[in-house]
């Protein structure tokens, strides 16, 4: 557990970029010697450390610490690594190799702790083994960083509970917007639950490499991962702005964004790939935000807005956009539209109350409240109310039925008295009666149309006199 921690400081404390170029490393040819490699034929690396698909050995030279601090090596990258310096080795992860079937390969970050006996004064022998046979999918950069430096401070870690904090805000948000789906049935709040969901999850995948000490081979998965996640968030987002703003025109801004991200794959470096997703995903969206804009639709200016500050952050700070500034801005984005959905179903069903409020001084008209609206139903073409649960189901006239969202108590003293109440789950409408029969030991009430309804032996007199008598006129709601 230790090392897990000390490697999440080190991600965040030793900047990955300074330790790569603060070192000038040589390639050489390696042979045995008597205390350790003993490597001859260096000569300088000019780009970058590449151990893909072969065996490597490099040196660099580099000068004692001035303190009495404790120093370690800290290696990042696709490869297995072995460590010396001054012939004294540091330890190794996994098994560098000549060859895939002899390597094992080791974690992707690694840190070797350096004893105070193993530095000289002046100048410093480092030698790195390093092969990289496991690595899937090639990187143009493979070894994002090695170098030495003193146990690192924690300070840094800050932006890393950022990131925490933002994944736990979007995946409250996908929360919300998933009830809401699933209260509402609405398009834009699946859309948004899915973008909340998709930037959690890639927050949480770009936390891994802190978090958690993975193999070298996992890193090509992980990596193909973020932009994969990358491409969905920007394509939901030109969805999602599609739908808002410019309706007529979203299966032709879903379809471009789909071929423009998608052609992001063809990127070099997977950090590349993930910006470019996100910017391209961007620039589109702003597409149907400015049309929005132009025609006053709510909320189209903040949207637009926020577009264009993403934007400015993914030309201006790159770096920022795929790690931090991606999470924050997504949150920004997400939290205030639950907001106003949240407000926005409150104002509905307020509507929707004083609806029901309108339509209680109507006594020819049964007001229905289902999960689809209001609705007036006439109270003559009720054949029927069944009991369900908190619900009750009216069956109508011409086939329908309705769910409403009532009692069967409180609905058989609120129907008129030629609605009687023949079973403990069935009230029904003696004008639409046609016979009583008896069934065997049961018997069923057959009315002008649809499947017969039980009664109970109890409500049977109530009934038969009910029958017998005139019926009451149900006057029908006019126009």
């Amino acid at each position: 557990m230790w090392r897990i921690l000390l490697l999440s400081v080190l991600l965040i404390g030793l900047p990955a970029s300074a330790l790569a170029r603060d070192m000038s490393w040589q390639a050489c040819q390696p042979a045995a010697g008597p205390t350790g490699p003993a490597l001859s034929d260096c000569r300088p690396i000019g780009d970058f450390i590449d151990p893909q698909g072969r065996e490597l050995w490099i040196r660099a030279i580099i000068g004692a610490p001035t303190d009495n601090r404790p120093r370690i090596l800290y290696v990042a990258g696709v490869a297995s690594s072995e460590a010396w310096l001054n012939d004294r080795p540091l330890g190794n992860n996994g098994r560098p190799a000549a060859s895939a079937r002899a390597e094992i390969p080791g974690r992707y970050q690694a840190i070797f702790p350096i004893g105070e006996s193993a530095w000289r004064s002046g100048e410093n022998v480092l030698v790195l083994h390093l092969s990289s046979f496991h690595g899937g999918l090639r990187f143009a950069r493979p070894m994002s960083a090695i170098g030495v430096g003193p146990y690192p401070h924690a300070q840094r870690i800050v932006p890393l509970a950022v990131t925490f904090v933002a994944a736990g805000i979007l995946l409250a948000a996908a929360f919300g917007f998933g009830v809401i789906h699933a209260m509402r049935r609405t398009g834009s709040s699946l859309i948004l639950a899915a973008m909340a969901g998709v930037a959690t999850l890639q927050a949480i995948v770009e936390s891994l490499r802190a978090l958690f000490d993975y193999s070298y081979p996992l890193h090509a998965w992980r990596m193909s991962a973020i932009w994969v996640l990358a491409a969905a968030f920007a394509i939901l987002l030109v969805t999602y702005v599609s739908t808002r703003f410019l309706p007529r025109q979203r299966g032709a801004m879903v379809g471009l964004a789909l071929g423009a991200v998608g052609a992001t794959a063809l990127l070099p470096g997977f950090d590349v790939k993930t910006v470019w997703a996100l910017t391209v995903g961007v620039a589109l969206a702003v597409v149907p935000a400015g049309a929005g804009a132009r025609m006053r639709i709510p909320g189209a200016r903040p949207t637009l807005a926020w577009l264009a500050l993403f934007l400015a952050l993914a030309f201006g700070f790159p770096n920022w956009l795929s790690d931090l500034s991606y999470f924050l801005l997504a949150a920004a984005l997400v939290l205030p539209l639950l907001m106003f959905e949240v407000v926005r179903l409150g104002r509905d069903d307020r509507g929707r109350e004083a609806a029901l409020t309108r339509a209680a001084s109507r006594p020819d008209r049964l007001t229905v409240a289902s999960a689809r609206g209001v609705e007036l139903v006439p109270i003559p073409e009720i054949l029927a109310v069944l009991g369900a649960d908190d619900y009750v189901e009216l069956r109508l006239v011409g086939g329908r039925s309705l769910l409403h969202a009532a009692r069967l108590d409180g609905l058989a003293a609120q129907l008129p008295p030629g609605f009687l109440r023949v079973h403990r789950s069935v009230i029904a409408n003696l004008s639409q009666v046609q016979r009583l029969e008896r069934d065997g030991d049961r018997w069923r009430l057959h009315m002008r149309e649809g499947t017969p309804l039980p009664v109970s032996r109890s409500r049977q007199p109530a009934l038969r006199e009910a029958m017998d008598a005139p019926p009451p006129v149900l006057v029908a709601a006019g126009p």
